[in-house]
């Protein structure tokens, strides 16, 4: 099916990184997730956010949060954060398909047993967000697991939802893959056909259940009746790209009495953001070139511009939206030698990923692509595995080897 539908998914390529860069972006997301969890900020957000995100302080964290960062000449930037990050799963089918070329990445490698211990860290995430959820109580276990997202066979990542229900089943689980619309709230529970479902794993976008094809799962949400994961108040505490000019301020972080260490990894490391407004128009239409535009609520790159590209139709768009402009960051590139002309090598982009779960890193990932932004349409590109070097000067020796 990935070779049918999508033969761009997977690089042929790795990425190397110095294991100081993958230990900063932990501190990166530790630094972010110490902010999220003061009440003043909670309360600012939540404040400001739908309805929906207010249901509750406690309970399920929401799995699979993706800190996506650029990587250039040494220097690193976290461009966004989201909480509904694909990918883990391929990233697992990637690690168990690769062999070391050289003895230089021998070690770097991934053995079956850290994938398989990867795996099992996934189904322990899901299990843990039912025990936190209370509905079962102190003793019954999960054991029904929607994966759930608008006509999921028509999805590009449909492949990612065949692996999840596959391997829920290998741990017991029973997993069905639904379009949010063939779910029914009826008798206190959430159904899929005779299904009662204990979990919905939401691969939504809709992700406040605004959109009609959302109301059962939007009722059975409200009614505590179902665990959904990850869920609106995840989305708007970390998602919301307006956080980002939050990040990068010095002046908002001192006002929630964010520590002078947390404030520095941040302003060091998130690129500087503003919320664009139209009374700007002049000046940031000026500091184009050096800027990226996203759309506040946006994802998957969609209606995201380099500032360099745009046209006058475009940023009138942007105006009228709700955009931020973030200082742009480069991505790193990686030199990839074609097999049959070395000579003939080219440059990819690329950029970094971090699943996370409950403020610890579960797996990095990279993307390799040609263009704007990530796009899973590049010869040569998609994702990668990463590996870790022991320093920079090796990192870039690696780097340019034929690995």
């Amino acid at each position: 099916m990935v070779r049918a539908r999508c033969p761009f998914l997977f690089s042929a390529q790795p990425v190397f990184v110095a294991a100081s860069q993958l230990q900063r972006m932990a501190q990166v997301m530790q630094a972010v997730e110490s902010v999220v969890a003061l009440p003043a900020y909670r309360e600012q957000v939540l404040a400001a956010a739908p309805a929906i995100t207010r249901m509750g302080s406690a309970g399920p964290l929401g799995v699979f949060f993706g800190y996506d960062f650029h990587l250039d000449q040494g220097h690193l930037g976290l461009i966004e954060i989201n909480t509904n990050a694909g990918g883990a799963m391929l990233n697992a089918v990637l690690a168990r398909a690769q062999r070391a070329c050289c003895t230089a990445v021998d070690q770097m490698v991934p053995t079956l047993a850290t994938v398989a211990a990867f795996e099992h860290r996934i189904v322990e995430m899901f299990r843990h967000e039912w025990r936190l959820s209370g509905l079962g109580g102190n003793t019954r276990p999960l054991t029904s697991i929607a994966i759930v997202d608008v006509a999921p066979e028509d999805q590009y990542l449909y492949p990612e939802f065949l692996l999840f229900q596959q391997l829920f089943a290998r741990h017991g689980l029973r997993a069905i893959i639904a379009d949010p619309t063939a779910l029914e709230w009826r008798g206190g529970a959430l159904w899929h056909g005779e299904l009662a479902i204990d979990l919905v794993y939401n691969r939504l976008t809709d992700f406040y259940l605004e959109q009609a094809s959302s109301a059962a799962l939007r009722e059975a949400y409200l009614q505590g009746g179902v665990v959904l994961t990850p869920h609106p108040q995840a989305h708007a505490l970390y998602a919301d790209k307006r956080h980002l000019a939050l990040f990068s301020d010095a002046t908002r972080l001192g006002a929630l009495g964010v520590p002078q260490s947390t404030q520095q990894i941040l302003l060091q490391h998130v690129p500087r953001t503003e919320v664009v407004d139209a009374a700007d128009a002049a000046r940031l239409w000026d500091a184009r070139r050096g800027l990226f535009f996203k759309p506040v609520a946006g994802y998957g790159s969609r209606a995201a511009y380099r500032g360099d590209k745009l046209t006058k139709r475009v940023w009138q768009d942007i105006l009228a939206g709700d955009y931020v402009a973030q200082a742009l960051v480069a991505p790193g590139e990686r030199r990839v030698n074609d097999q049959v002309t070395p000579e003939a090598a080219k440059a990819l982009k690329f950029d970094l990923r971090a699943y996370t779960y409950d403020g610890a890193v579960q797996w990095v990932a990279a993307r390799l692509y040609q263009g704007q932004t990530t796009n899973f349409r590049t010869p040569g590109g998609g994702f990668a595995p990463v590996y870790s070097a022991p320093d920079a000067s090796d990192s870039a020796h690696v780097t340019r080897a034929s690995c």
